[in-house]
């Protein structure tokens, strides 16, 4: 009898042990290094605040993450990089403002509904921007002025085509006025624009306000809206646009995370809890404040959201500007 025990003993345990060995337990994600990848340049904004969540996910997380820069059209390398991956876990990367353009622009087939989203952590809204010594002191004004002598002002922020280039063009539509009604004039970035809004080579600036934060703080630039649903922190006393003129429209450049489509649940709140973490970490929030970029917090369907938006408003004005192919 002894025996008999026994041995059903032993059973009951070989059994349980090859059940184990079959089913891998999810505690033990991840197991080995992630790969995070960066569809921009090293040393840009979106480089510097995907390492620094990088790093304090691998300290969570207690592997290495490794961030990878895939550069090349416009964002498209980058963003494919990361939708083809295996859904696995082990790759994930940084999912820019650009993804809701791309596809609109022709440039790829990619679209938002190609990832799993696990969070958003980052939007600098578009301000109005005009010189210190401009007439204008209220969007309203600018506007109606806009209006009535089409291709009078020129405006300027960024490229052809560019997220701060339908920043202006959606206020313009929002505001019953074709897009061409301000002409655009391409820069290679924000900075050489503040440089021509200040020497009066151009009338208005659309970019976000952080970027022209030094301008503001020193005189040589006033905002006079702010393409936000609520005002910013550092600049109370600008008022959004809906206030200023009664217009529904918002524009920001944005950053989040996201893995490929597929993604199990369970990987996927793994991680964006870990993401969490370190967004809400002192240290990476005194980064952002130091740096200048601003944060917010969305969850996986949250950044979903957003992106669905941001693809079905930047879609509408890419099209009214002639932009879309």
């Amino acid at each position: 009898m002894l025996r008999t025990m026994l041995s059903a003993g032993l059973s009951v345990a070989a059994v349980a042990f090859a059940m184990s060995a079959a089913t891998p337990a999810f505690a033990e994600y991840p197991e080995r290094p992630i790969t995070w990848i960066v569809p921009w340049g090293a040393g840009g904004g979106t480089d510097a605040t995907s390492r620094m969540l990088a790093g304090l996910v691998e300290k969570d997380l207690g592997v290495p993450v490794n961030v990878v820069n895939r550069t090349g059209g416009g964002g498209v390398v980058g963003h494919s990089a990361i939708s083809m991956a295996k859904p696995d876990g082990y790759t994930v990367g940084t999912v820019t403002v650009e993804i809701a353009m791309m596809h609109w622009a022709g440039l790829t087939k990619l679209d938002y509904t190609g990832y799993t989203p696990l969070a958003l952590f980052n939007a600098d809204s578009a301000g109005v921007h005009v010189a210190s010594d401009s007439k204008y002191n209220d969007v309203k004004t600018l506007l109606a002025d806009a209006k009535a002598d089409p291709g009078s002002m020129k405006g300027s922020g960024t490229g052809q085509g560019g997220i701060w280039h339908l920043a202006l063009a959606g206020m313009l539509v929002a505001a019953d006025a074709d897009p061409s009604t301000v002409p655009w004039v391409p820069t290679k970035g924000s900075a050489p624009a503040l440089q021509d809004l200040v020497s009066g080579g151009v009338d208005v600036v659309t970019c976000s306000v952080s970027e022209a934060s030094s301008l503001i703080d020193a005189g040589k630039v006033k905002t006079l809206a702010v393409m936000a649903n609520e005002r910013l922190d550092k600049y109370p006393d600008v008022p959004t646009l809906k206030e200023a003129a009664d217009l529904d429209w918002t524009s920001a450049t944005w950053r989040g995370v996201g893995a490929p489509k597929g993604l199990s649940d369970d990987v996927a709140s793994k991680l964006s809890a870990s993401i969490e973490k370190a967004y809400k970490s002192d240290e990476f929030q005194a980064f952002m404040k130091k740096r200048g970029f601003g944060t917010i917090w969305r969850d996986g369907a949250g950044f979903g959201e957003w992106m669905a938006k941001a693809d079905a408003d930047l879609g509408k004005v890419m099209k009214a500007a002639g932009l879309a192919k």
